[in-house]
Formats: structure tokens, C-alpha cells, sequence
């Protein structure tokens, strides 16, 4: 019961922050059980069957608070979950011990990318308005649904950070349309596992348990998306990703390191870590980055001279409360 307990604490906390980033909630929870000896296929497929569930909650919540470009999920969601289907299939026909590290060193590297890109940029801001084409949403989301399915995570670390830099999408609908779009993801990837699996391996009562956590946290996150500072749960989750596939890996069979060796790798990781946080948390406390609610994007991504005041002037984008009547 124990065990459950925390396995839905899990599911909880990794859809608050996949609510408010876009990205690490296959991430945080397929690493988090292959850190306590799941096998790798069952794990990624525990994880997208409670997917199922949480997207269909996160992606309504979201809808709920206008941050869904419809277009934009049907356009990268259809390829994804066919890139999804493949990559279940793919992972559950190699063997174990190929399949751990193989699946921690994609872990660690949409980690690294994670800690990297969140706490250097935060979420970046460009050229609003300009349409996404098929031709490149089309192949963003199959090569994604391959990732998430093979990798245990990866939908939202490939395709948010690739539509944010497109600069053609508000940040908020970047977050809230690939959190939609992962229910067809999720989906595919769990056919994908029962028709290669069956359930062999999947522990029901873990799915239903970060499940329940998920569904609890998805309409938080949905609302929390305008306030919590993205940059820096970017910086904490990333950390959290590298320091626990880094663990998998120099246990793994392929490399094996003694206690003492394994610690000459965490140390650096540990304090690339903590400075990370202090540089996140003193760019969010830097005058002028500090800043309301954007009348553009909705959230706290804006800093520096792109301040919601900035905005108040025009119509398209101000809140009702700032239009003049």
C-alpha cells in the first residue's frame, strides 16, 4: 500500500510538472520505476496506460483554459501516434539487457537537453503568429511518438522545445496542444505494448495508482501553467532525469563502476545541478524578469523588456479588464 502510496505521489508531481512545462511526465515516471527494477517495456507501457487517462484530463483541462490550437494537434498528433506504435513494438522485441541502458542513455540525454535548454533560455519567445505547416508538424510528431514509445518519455521533450522555437505558437498553447495531442500518443503506444506483450509484466495496480495521481494534478497543472515559472521546474526535473539514468547506467551491465567510481561521476552532476537551480532561481528573482501575467502568452514566460504592460495597448492581445469600452 506503501508502494502505491508513493507510486501515485509520482504520478501526481510528474503531471504537475508536464502540465506546466509540456514535457517529463513519461520522462520522470518511466525513470523513477526502471530506478526501482521495472522491466523497461513494462515500464514504458505501465506509463502510457496511465497516460491514457491523465492526457484525455489534461487536454480537456487545458481546452477549458484556451490553451489548445486544435489544428496543431491534429497535425502533429495523427503522425505521433503512428510513430508510437512503431517504437512499442520495437522496444518490446529486444531483450532486457539491451533495453535498460539503451533506454537510460535516451532518458539522460532528453535530461541533459532538459536541464540545459530550461535553465540557460527558460522558455523562449519569437514571431507569434505565423501558421504551422503539415510538412513540419508531420514528421516532428512521428519521430516524437517513436522517442516517447521506445524511450519510455520524449513526446514533450521533442516536440515543446521544437514548436517553442518555431516562435509561431504562444507558449501557453505550445504546452496545453502537446499535452492534448499525447492522448492519441499514449493510446497507439498502449496497443502498440498489448499486441507485442500482452499484459505480460505490466503491474495494473502501479498504472492505476499514476493514474489517479495524474487525474488529480492535471486541471492544477492546466491552471498553475500561468503562474509557476517554468524555468525553474525545467532546471529541478532536468536534474532529477540526469542524476537517476546516470545511476542506471553506471550500474547497467555495460559499465558496471564500483561505488567509489560511480561517485566521481554524481559529484559534477550534483553541483552542475545545484548551480543550475541558483541560476534559474536568480534569473526568476532578476528586476525586470519578475513579471505579472503576460496579456500575451497568459503566463509567466515573458522577462526582460516582453512584459505584459507592453502589450496593453492593443486589443487582439489585452485582457478584457485592460480594453477600453
Amino acid at each position: 500500500m506503501k508502494t502505491l502510496v508513493l507510486i501515485g505521489i509520482v504520478g501526481f508531481v510528474a503531471q504537475l510538472v508536464d502540465g506546466s512545462l509540456g514535457m517529463a511526465y513519461g520522462v520522470t515516471t518511466t525513470t523513477l520505476l526502471l530506478a526501482i527494477g521495472t522491466n523497461p517495456a513494462a515500464a514504458s507501457a505501465t506509463v502510457h496506460l496511465a497516460e491514457i487517462g491523465t492526457t484525455l484530463v489534461s487536454g480537456f483541462s487545458h481546452w477549458k483554459f484556451g490553451n489548445v490550437d486544435w489544428k496543431v494537434v491534429a497535425k502533429i498528433g495523427i503522425p505521433g501516434g503512428i510513430g508510437a506504435f512503431v517504437g512499442a513494438t520495437v522496444l518490446s522485441n529486444i531483450s532486457t539487457e539491451l533495453a535498460a541502458p539503451l533506454m537510460s542513455i535516451i532518458l539522460l540525454t532528453l535530461g541533459l537537453y532538459i536541464l540545459i535548454r530550461f535553465t540557460t533560455w527558460g522558455l523562449p519567445k519569437g514571431n507569434l503568429g505565423k501558421p504551422l505547416h503539415k510538412r513540419f508538424l508531420a514528421p516532428l510528431g512521428l519521430f516524437a511518438g517513436f522517442i516517447d514509445a521506445s524511450g519510455g518519455g520524449g513526446w514533450g521533450p521533442v516536440g515543446t522545445p521544437a514548436l517553442l522555437a518555431s516562435g509561431r505558437i504562444e507558449p501557453r498553447k505550445v504546452i496545453g496542444s502537446i499535452d492534448t495531442s499525447e492522448f492519441i500518443v499514449a493510446l497507439a503506444a498502449s496497443l502498440g505494448f498489448l499486441f507485442s506483450l500482452g499484459s505480460q509484466g505490466i503491474d495494473w495496480s502501479w498504472a492505476a495508482a499514476i493514474l489517479i495521481g495524474g487525474v488529480i494534478a492535471a486541471p492544477v497543472a492546466a491552471y498553475l501553467v500561468r503562474h509557476i515559472p517554468p524555468r525553474l521546474l525545467g532546471s529541478l526535473v532536468g536534474g532529477v532525469i540526469v542524476l537517476t539514468n546516470a545511476r542506471t547506467l553506471l550500474r547497467s551491465d555495460w559499465i558496471d563502476a564500483s561505488p567509489s567510481t560511480q561517485w566521481l561521476f554524481y559529484t559534477p552532476i550534483l553541483i552542475a545541478w545545484a548551480v543550475g537551480i541558483w541560476y534559474s532561481v536568480s534569473e526568476y528573482r532578476r528586476p525586470g524578469a519578475r513579471v505579472g501575467r503576460c496579456a500575451r502568452c497568459g503566463g509567466s514566460c515573458c522577462t526582460g523588456t516582453q512584459r505584459g504592460a507592453d502589450f496593453r495597448g492593443s486589443r487582439r492581445w489585452a485582457p478584457r479588464r485592460w480594453r477600453r469600452t
